[in-house]
């Protein structure tokens, strides 16, 4: 059984070669607490040299979106660190004193060591997501008085999220996120018109309300205002922003690796706290495994259709603007998606999102690490797709 005190031993790997796609993006699921398991992704990206040049995340990915973008590509990785350092909570002190004193009696506490790992963790995790309840997040939301209170949508939330305004602000430089220098998409839905909405610093300049608009998960945290507008979490409709990445245009060649924090697939629930988890699993995974094969079908389709008008001889295309037009829209770059999928551990449960121990935190971050490195160890998935194929992906867990 996994057991918290247990990070993932990894090996630091070595600079690969990639492909000189002219676009690489980094796409990052909402998931809370979970969102460390994305800052191991990172560290293991940057470890192989792999820095992208677009980020578009979420509710937590917005978070991480904005510490990546906001930071020098040599310095995301020791940002990243302090970020979630300052947000979860320091080790807890009682199960720092119990594993301190099974490593004094050394192998003699093997058996009590074996029987407690599991519920000691289960025990811990839960009192941890427990003290984020009542006591709420350093740096990140407070609980508000006489919560949820009411008046304004900005008002109306059991915490208060504006301490994340001030850690932000330290740990990002909103000149270089505006710069330009990377793509910044972060996506959130407008309470008035339910219409779900991308704050794009290609399109707009970013402030720190953006990426805490796309983090407002109701009823939780409150709706954030922007020009006028409220909005709230953009996992309250889509969960992952593949989608806009595939969208928009010039469509060009594209390397994308896409962290999902939640698995569509897992156990039958057994009881109802399960139940709760499976629920959140199911509802914030945005059937992401569903959206690629889709997009796969849809990308083979435009392709067939492409190799169809080939056909056509030349002198007849050549008489019809009709052609063009088609052929304009048809162009399909190339995507290949590197699918990157946090998988339940034994000792978590529904409170998984929420439990922000430091703990739990490194044994997130320890897997996206181990995760991305087990990738890249075959090289050959980040290649072009082959000719005729404009939609390729790889997904370590089902290619295993």
């Amino acid at each position: 059984m996994a057991s918290r005190k247990k990070s993932t031993t990894v090996k630091k790997s070595a600079a690969i070669k990639v492909p000189d796609y002219p676009r690489i993006a980094l796409v990052l699921q909402g998931g809370g607490a979970l969102g460390s398991y994305q800052a191991g992704v990172v560290e293991g990206l940057d470890e192989a040299g792999i820095h992208p040049n677009w980020v578009a995340g979420i509710s937590i990915g917005a978070l991480n979106s904005c510490i990546i973008a906001g930071n020098a590509p040599e310095h995301r990785v020791q940002r990243l660190k302090t970020f979630w350092e300052t947000i979860c909570q320091p080790p807890s002190v009682a199960v720092s004193a119990m594993r301190s004193a099974f490593d004094l009696l050394g192998d003699s506490a093997q058996p009590w060591r074996d029987l407690t790992d599991g519920m000691t963790d289960r025990l811990f995790g839960s009192l941890a997501a427990s003290r984020a309840m009542m006591e709420g997040q350093k740096g990140f939301f407070e609980p508000r008085p006489m919560a949820p209170g009411m008046g304004t949508p900005a008002t109306i939330s059991y915490y208060d999220t504006k301490p994340l305004i001030a850690t932000l602000e330290k740990f990002a430089d909103f000149d270089r996120i505006n710069s330009g220098e990377t793509r910044v998409s972060v996506g959130a839905v407008n309470v008035r018109t339910g219409n779900f909405v991308y704050f794009d610093n290609a399109e707009m300049k970013l402030r720190p309300e953006h990426f805490l608009a796309s983090g407002s998960l109701p009823p939780g945290f409150p709706a954030v205002e922007i020009d006028g507008e409220f909005y709230w979490d953009g996992g309250c409709v889509s969960n992952t922003p593949l989608d806009y990445i595939l969208s928009q245009r010039p469509h060009v060649d594209t390397l994308i690796f896409q962290v999902d924090l939640w698995s569509a697939t897992g156990e039958l629930p057994a009881d109802v706290f399960q139940v709760a988890e499976r629920i959140k699993d199911i509802q914030f995974s945005s059937r992401t495994r569903g959206v690629t094969n889709s997009i796969k079908a849809l990308q083979e389709l435009r392709q067939k259709l492409w190799d169809a008008i080939e056909r056509i001889p030349v002198s007849v295309r050549k008489k019809d603007p009709w052609f063009d037009e088609l052929a304009k829209r048809l162009f399909g770059a190339r995507h290949n998606c590197i699918h990157l999928i946090y998988k339940n551990k034994p000792i978590e449960g529904h409170y998984k999102d929420y439990e922000f121990s430091h703990e739990t935190m490194r044994l997130h971050w320890d897997t996206g690490l181990s995760d991305v490195q087990r990738t890249l160890e075959n090289p050959k998935c980040l290649d072009y797709p082959p000719p005729g194929e404009n939609f390729v992906s790889f997904d370590v867990h089902r290619h295993a």
